[in-house]
């Protein structure tokens, strides 16, 4: 690129964007890259402080920001993912569909330890809600870059297979068994049943059914049962999850055959949460955290179950960088 005086730049092709900001309205992009410099533009630049501007002067083996931005997203994305056009050097990443988001992390470390290449991601496993959420955003500190540092990118990122992708939700009928004799007898209002339909809905789950049992524990392994017979995808059962006496859930959901994968998880709120399966169906033992609590293991568990993901035991150890979950 090479500098030169506002007033010499008219015919000029500007090599990136100058931005205009008005404090508490707006941050725009008044000129964009590309953008070929007239006449009546002088006095515009000169207003934004540009007495210089840097125009076009392409070099052998260096790259723009905005190119070497377009190839690190295209080289990170895999299934379920698009990409904007680039603004200001950037290009940010979004998901083509509601998901979860899986980040091969150990790649993403290579990645950005490539001199001046940055690519910035969400949590890997974090729920995605909507089409359109942005996941990543992909950059370059300089303007322009040498292109052997975004080819050394790819090639981390093509022996990976691509390092981003959404794995969309797979699983969809939900039946929810909820437990305790207060509801069950009717002498308190049911809050679980309203909380669950919402968080369920906005994962795209049709709740199939909802049953109450006693502290019964071959009443609340009947409804289990019941659920599983009649082709529910996943089961969700509530309440009772402590560890005093008289909460049945925790033992009545092995009692129904259920393969436990944790009783208890390092994530707060929601330390007492159960994960399980009965034979390839997801069962999940829900504590009370969830039906008051915005943000509990049930948000970050449940979305992933619902893509067809089978949690293991070092799964659930893994919850505990990040597990603190009461501070957001």
């Amino acid at each position: 690129m090479r500098k030169v005086p506002v007033q010499q730049a008219v015919g000029s092709v500007l090599c990136h964007d100058i931005t205009r900001i008005i404090p508490g309205k707006v941050q725009e992009a008044a000129f964009k890259k590309g953008h070929v410099v007239r006449e009546e533009d002088i006095e515009e630049l000169l207003k934004l402080g540009k007495d210089h501007v840097y125009v076009w002067e392409p070099q052998p083996g260096m790259l723009h920001e905005d190119d070497a931005a377009l190839r690190i997203a295209a080289a990170a994305a895999k299934a379920g993912i698009e990409w904007d056009d680039p603004s200001e050097g950037k290009v940010e990443l979004k998901a083509v569909h509601p998901g979860v988001l899986r980040v091969d992390v150990e790649a993403l470390r290579q990645v950005n330890s490539v001199e001046q290449v940055t690519l910035v991601t969400r949590r890997n496993h974090e729920p995605v809600l909507h089409r359109g959420e942005q996941i990543a955003a992909a950059r370059v500190i300089p303007l322009f870059i040498e292109e052997e540092k975004v080819a050394a990118a790819e090639k981390v990122m093509a022996q990976a297979g691509g390092i981003l992708a959404v794995t969309p939700f797979r699983l969809k009928r939900v039946g929810v068994v909820i437990t305790g004799n207060e509801v069950y007898y009717g002498r308190i209002q049911d809050g679980f049943g309203p909380v669950l339909r919402e968080k369920f809905a906005a994962l795209g789950c049709e709740i199939v059914g909802v049953e109450y049992a006693p502290d019964d524990r071959s009443v609340i392994v009947d409804k289990i049962l019941s659920f599983a017979q009649s082709g529910a995808e996943m089961i969700v059962a509530t309440g009772g999850m402590s560890v005093d006496p008289d909460d049945q859930t925790p033992g009545a959901i092995k009692a129904a055959g259920v393969e436990i994968v944790s009783y208890g998880i390092p994530m707060l709120p929601g330390n007492m949460y159960l994960v399980g399966y009965l034979g390839d169906l997801p069962v999940m033992g829900l504590p009370g955290c969830v039906m008051f609590k915005e943000k509990t293991a049930f948000d970050y568990l449940v979305p992933r179950v619902l893509t067809g993901e089978r949690l293991t035991r070092a799964d659930i150890v893994e919850l505990g960088h990040g597990g603190l979950l009461n501070h957001c």
